[in-house]
């Protein structure tokens, strides 16, 4: 942060910066270790205890950063607190608190009104306060705005209010989070000039927008036109599937058309953190306005009928082997929501199992990352995975394609397989079935 951003704040009084990150999850911890390499002097806050616990001994708790940053970062200083008194002299704060759908999709931001009314109490006058949660367009100045000046501070001048939308993926190793280029916009021009200067030594660039508005539809749109390619690619898998026609042909083949053309994916359905959800803050949003959103909705109608679609087809192949799905053994491969994490928030295996389980089969699954998984109140735990329980098993059903998993393998152990995701693309074999 440079002198004329923090110049307002009477907490600054050393010639180095304070900041504070509050949410230590997939997108908090990273952030709090990437200001750190910056230079900044950093406290990272979570009200959950055991995981301060974890960190301030120096052990990760997400899977994509190691125990050796942890260590190192807390050995030169960074600290990580549960009480929100950590943060009354810091220049800035980040928020990366969660903020999932409620009862009927709608937006749930309980977390981050709650994280604001605690920073209300604690941060000092002249603070730049960046929210990176994902909200629907307008809740930086309606909710953070609102809270943090409810005492008499003008936004903007007694304190900086902006949004900037985190772009952590998970597991995805060929992007370090400094150098995915970070959007920004300022509640008004000076809140974005404030929260410019504290994000520009830590990113490699920052994208202004005009406003925190525009950045909140950024987040949206991303993930709006994922979901809704997903859902039309996972729409012509049914279509090709009908026609016998494979379909990773297809897009391999459209995929050449060097304009025009992105190539998307099927698969047994949309999990994770983000895609299944933020279209819901849009199109909820967009509904308060009296603005239909069709796209949406089919894309998620879609989207969520594919687990049922994979279960028919394991159904039908089930069937033309001579065994009835109530009396079959099902492996499942993977119960994250994507490959090499152990998140499981939406995660397709899970509606798969459950839906199998109403079928009466008998189910077990294997994943190297998540070694205990809750399927509607049914406690599972991940079995060895070696070359008699994938013969023993009448399906082999490959949901999530960890880099973990042998491929060729598994094919030859098995004596069906039924792939979702392509992983077997090079085994052309005739115990092989693809969605």
């Amino acid at each position: 942060m440079s002198r004329s951003a923090a110049q307002s704040s009477p907490a600054t009084t050393t010639s180095e910066p304070r900041v504070g990150v509050v949410g230590l999850g997939y997108v908090g911890l990273p952030l709090s270790l990437a200001m750190h390499t910056a230079g900044y002097e950093v406290v990272g806050v979570d009200i959950d205890e055991a995981k301060i616990a974890e960190l301030s001994g120096g052990r990760s708790t997400i899977s994509d950063v190691d125990d050796d940053a942890v260590a190192d970062a807390v050995a030169e200083g960074l600290a990580f607190e549960t009480e929100y008194s950590a943060l009354a002299d810091v220049d800035a704060v980040s928020i990366c608190v969660p903020t999932p759908l409620g009862k009927s999709d709608t937006p749930d931001l309980s977390f981050v009104i709650d994280a604001v009314e605690r920073l209300a109490g604690v941060v000092p006058e002249g603070c730049t306060v960046i929210l990176e949660s994902t909200v629907y367009p307008g809740a930086t100045r309606e909710i953070i705005g609102d809270i943090l000046t409810d005492n008499g501070l003008e936004l903007g001048e007694d304190i900086y209010v902006a949004f900037s939308p985190e772009r952590i993926d998970p597991g995805n190793e060929d992007y370090e989070p400094t150098a995915i280029p970070k959007v920004l916009g300022g509640v008004t021009e000076a809140c974005g000039d404030h929260a410019a200067a504290v994000y520009e030594p830590v990113f490699d660039e920052v994208v202004r927008v005009d406003a925190a508005t525009e950045a909140e539809l950024v987040k949206l749109l991303e993930n709006t036109f994922r979901a809704v390619n997903i859902g039309l690619i996972n729409e012509l898998a049914q279509v090709a599937h009908e026609l016998d026609v494979n379909i990773w042909n297809v897009i391999d083949a459209a995929a050449t058309k060097p304009f025009g053309f992105m190539p998307f994916y099927p698969g047994p359905g949309l999990g994770g953190h983000c895609i299944p959800i933020d279209p819901f803050f849009l199109s909820w949003k967009a509904g308060q306005q009296g603005v239909d959103t069709p796209f949406i909705e089919l894309a998620d109608s879609v989207n969520r009928g594919m687990p049922e679609h994979v279960v028919g087809r394991v159904v039908e192949q089930l069937n033309t082997r001579g065994t009835a799905l109530s009396n079959a053994e099902i492996l499942v491969l993977g119960v994250a929501y994507k490959p090499d994490v152990s998140d499981t928030r939406e995660s397709a295996a899970i509606d798969i199992i459950d839906q199998l389980t109403d079928w009466e089969a008998t189910v077990d699954y294997h994943d190297p990352h998540v070694p205990e998984l809750d399927v509607v109140g049914t406690r599972y735990e991940s079995v060895p995975l070696t070359a008699d329980r994938l013969a023993a098993a009448d399906c082999v059903l490959l949901v999530t394609d960890h880099s973990a998993f042998n491929i060729g393998e598994i094919v030859e152990a098995a004596s069906f397989v039924f792939d979702t995701r392509n992983a077997t693309g090079e085994h052309d074999a005739d115990n092989v079935v693809r969605l």
